[in-house]
């Protein structure tokens, strides 16, 4: 991520998320303890990284609180990195950068296990860009997935699976499943000849499906279906990859693309309840 950040020098940097200080060290050994500036909300890892960077000989700009409202304070930064996944970009980050900024950061969904994004400010108060490729980090607190409603496993059913969930897992998928199906996170574990996935939405309907076999859902939707139907317009659209999808932050919120910033994939529209 510090590649795609792009630093350069008289450049000033905002890290969300000091943790350990690895980072921050890392800017300021580049750019110099005056132009890194860094928050931490975890008041023992605040005062940890502090001493592990005053022993390591760096003393960049450190303060304790919320990451979402980044430093105004201190703006505007030509460059701001989250080290904590984010569900959305604050707009408040974008608003502290410098028109041409960049701001580098993972964002975590339901389906995104991990995408990191490259946004550009345009000096208007948005930015956009395109994502990058894959990592995983701890999500920002605030950011941090609501729990779903339990599921009731008494309304469990078989359908004939007709997607090897294996083909579910890429990230570019993940990508264009988690904007039309923004409610539904998923899990998976790999198996020797296969993967089994586990797909769950915020109203606790659920999905289960493992390769070879049937899929098994709950609750009043078929999820599956839902999660099958979706595959089948990622295809149709030829299967873009990660860098193929981009995002656009405004005041108003955030919107995934695909290949143009027009091209606004939009959430689908909830099913009907199962019969």
């Amino acid at each position: 991520m510090l590649r795609l950040l792009s630093v350069e020098s008289g450049h000033r940097v905002l890290e969300i998320g000091t943790a350990s200080g690895y980072v921050a060290a890392l800017l300021s050994r580049r750019l110099g303890d005056s132009s890194v500036y860094s928050v931490e909300i975890d008041e023992g890892l605040a005062h940890h990284a502090a001493a592990v960077l005053r022993a390591a000989g760096y003393r960049p700009n450190l303060a304790r609180s919320d990451g979402e409202w980044g430093w105004p304070d201190q703006a505007p930064f030509e460059r701001i990195l989250a080290a904590c996944a984010l569900r959305t970009v604050p707009h408040a980050l974008v608003q502290q950068l410098h028109p041409d900024g960049i701001l580098v950061a993972p964002m975590a969904r339901g389906f995104w296990s991990g995408a990191v994004v490259q946004l550009t400010a345009d000096g208007t108060g948005q930015a956009a860009g395109r994502f990058q490729g894959g990592a995983s980090y701890m999500p920002m607190r605030s950011h941090r997935a609501p729990a779903p409603m339990p599921v009731d496993t008494t309304t469990c059913r078989t359908t004939t699976a007709g997607v090897d969930p294996r083909e579910l897992l890429t990230l570019g998928f993940a990508l264009y499943a988690g904007t039309r199906l923004p409610r539904v996170r998923m899990v998976h574990a790999d198996q020797d000849d296969g993967a089994q996935v586990w797909v769950q939405d915020e109203d606790g309907c659920a999905a289960t499906a493992v390769t070879g076999e049937d899929a098994y859902e709950y609750g009043v939707r078929n999820l599956w279906q839902e999660v099958e139907r979706v595959h089948e317009e990622y295809v149709a659209l030829g299967s873009p990859e990660a860098r193929d999808f981009g995002l656009t932050v405004t005041a108003r919120g955030q919107q995934v693309w695909l290949h143009h910033p027009e091209r606004i994939i939009e959430p689908a529209p909830l099913r009907e309840p199962a019969a």
